[in-house]
Formats: structure tokens, sequence, C-alpha cells
């Protein structure tokens, strides 16, 4: 894959590592030995997968000449916590359209990802109900900041478009580069399936580099066909944009839905238990909603036995652990 014809900037500081994780393999009991691939030691104030992505939004908007930056996400979101990192990296106004999933869920003087949008400076956020056109409240504000002079750039939620899928492409090649370097057979690849663009951005670039590895994505949010049907056109968009000869086939995209439970960032038994066991055996934390819930499906698969024994499993970690911090009571209950 050629990824020097597409604006890059250059947000990465090497490959992130891919660890063993040996504790909670033994833990888990089943003969299946779980790796991860630690996308939250990535470079932003706190880390985690977007900057893989902005990595590409960024030198898009850069290139355009913009001088202001309108993202979205919900009221914790990580991916709005990096695009002001990066923002103020770059010099760039950044302004955030908050989608209120759960009413009565923002909360000014709320910790976590809220605090962390102050102290990096963001311009103004706004926040919606839930459920509404966030595409078209991002306009809103980019009419309302060009009537005001400014050249506005649009991120979409999660950056999840084919340019920041892109950057997640680019991340299976490199995993794929470590994995030959180790001389580790991979067996499966667990990641979260949120907006999309990673889980998309990970089968194209595996199918780019013939990886052949299968990759199976939890859901965060929607039913699985439902998510199935949005990865799938985003990365045939991804391929066609990167010339993958032969694109991606439907049944490459696979989700497991049962891990949602009431909806979108809304903690789950299973999401504490998983983020206790990374922590006590692994010492790596978690975040409640992506990583957290997407580690609940990998443990719970891999103690039915969806793994045969001997398989090596890797999780791709996405971070957003600043998030916990405003989950306190619900893991000190």
């Amino acid at each position: 894959m050629n990824f020097t014809k597409f604006p890059r900037r250059n947000y990465l500081q090497g490959p992130t590592p891919i660890e063993p994780m040996p504790a909670l393999s033994k833990v888990l009991g089943k003969d299946v030995n779980l790796y991860i691939k630690r996308d939250d030691l990535l470079p932003g104030a706190g880390g985690g997968n977007k900057t893989r992505k902005l990595e590409f939004c960024m030198a898009d908007a850069l290139e355009k000449k913009a001088n202001a930056i309108i993202t979205c996400g919900a009221v914790q979101s990580n991916h709005a916590r990096l695009t002001a990192s990066w923002s103020a990296k770059e010099g760039l106004d950044c302004h955030l359209v908050l989608e209120e999933r759960v009413k009565g869920s923002y909360k000014t003087d709320a910790s976590g990802n809220n605090f962390l949008f102050e102290l990096l400076g963001v311009k103004s956020i706004t926040v919606v109900a839930g459920g509404s056109d966030m595409m078209a409240e991002m306009g809103k504000k980019a009419d309302e900041l060009t009537a005001a002079g400014q050249k506005p750039y649009i991120i979409p939620g999660g950056a999840s478009n084919t340019i920041g899928a892109t950057g997640y492409a680019a991340c299976a090649e490199e995993m794929m580069t470590q994995l030959n370097d180790m001389r580790l057979k991979i067996n499966h690849i667990v990641v979260p399936s949120g907006s999309a663009g990673t889980h998309a951005g990970m089968v194209v670039g595996m199918t780019g580099v013939n990886g052949n590895i299968p990759i199976s994505g939890v859901n965060v949010s929607r039913a699985k066909n439902v998510q199935e049907d949005i990865v799938y056109k985003l990365a045939v968009d991804t391929a066609e944009r990167l010339d993958i000869k032969g694109g991606v086939k439907r049944e490459d995209i696979v989700c497991f839905d049962q891990y949602v439970g009431p909806g979108y960032s809304i903690p789950t038994d299973a999401m504490v238990e998983a983020v206790k066991l990374f922590a006590k055996n692994e010492a790596i934390l978690l975040d409640p909603v992506y990583s957290g819930k997407t580690a609940a499906g990998l443990i719970d698969i891999v103690r039915k036995g969806h793994f045969s024994k001997g398989s090596n499993v890797l999780f791709l970690h996405t971070g957003g652990s600043p998030a916990l911090y405003a989950y306190m009571d619900t893991f000190r209950q």
C-alpha cells in the first residue's frame, strides 16, 4: 500500500508495542494465548487510536488552509479529546459538538475527558440531544465560523471517513511487520467497532498486505447487521481510495453485538469485570465505553470456546482511559 500520495502529519513515534498477556490468559484458563496491540500508548493528550486517523485528517485540513477544526462525539468522547489535542499542537481553534446520548449525562464540571477539553483550550462546546443529525449540527457551526471570517474544517465523529480509516490501514501494515519480525503467528484479531473507522481500516489494511488474519469487531452501540453494513461500506470506499485490487469481501466484516448492554456508554457488569481483570492481571487500563466493552466481548468468547485451543488472539487496545475518571462510582459500587 502506498500512503505517500496522501498528506500526513508525523504524530506517531514509531510502532506501538505488541505484548503478551500471560497472566490474563492463565486466569481465563482456556488454553488461548492473548496478546495486545497498545494503541493506548499513542501520542496525544491521554493517548488512543484517533491519533492514527488524525495524522491524515489534520494534514488534509492544513492542506486546505483551515484555521478551525470542528468535530463531534459523545459527552466523554476520546476522539474529541484527541482532536482538541492535535488542534492545540497545530495552533488551530477547536470546536466540539457533543451528543448527549444519555439524557442528562453532560455536566460542565465533569471529570474525565470533559475536564481535558477545558485544559486543551477548546474554543466552544455545543451540546445537542441524542439522535441529532451530527453532520448538520457541525454544518451550523461551520456556517457560523465562516460568517465570522474563519475557514473551518469538519472531521466526522471518530474521524471515521476514508481519510481517517486510512490511518488504520497503515496500522495493519505496521502490525504485520511487527508480527513477522517477532515470528509471532496470530490466529485472530479482535477490535472495537463503533464509528467504524478503526474496524474498516484494519480489514482494508489486512487485505492490502495479504495478512489473511480474520478480524472480529465487538460493537459498542449498534445491532450486528446495522454495524456490519456501516463497516463494510466504509471498508469498500477506503479500499478504493488505496487502490487495493479486488477490494474487501462482505464476509470479512464480522461483528459481535451481545456486549453493548442497555446502550452506548452505559456501563455493564461484564465491562466492569473486564476493566478490573486487565488492571489487576496485566496493569493495563481500559476505558468504560470502547476498549472495556470490547474486552468484555473478548473474555466472553474465549470462555465460551470460540477460539480453538492453542490459538494466539490479538486484542487491539484503542485507549480512552481518561474516561475512567468520569465513571468512578460505577467501579466503586
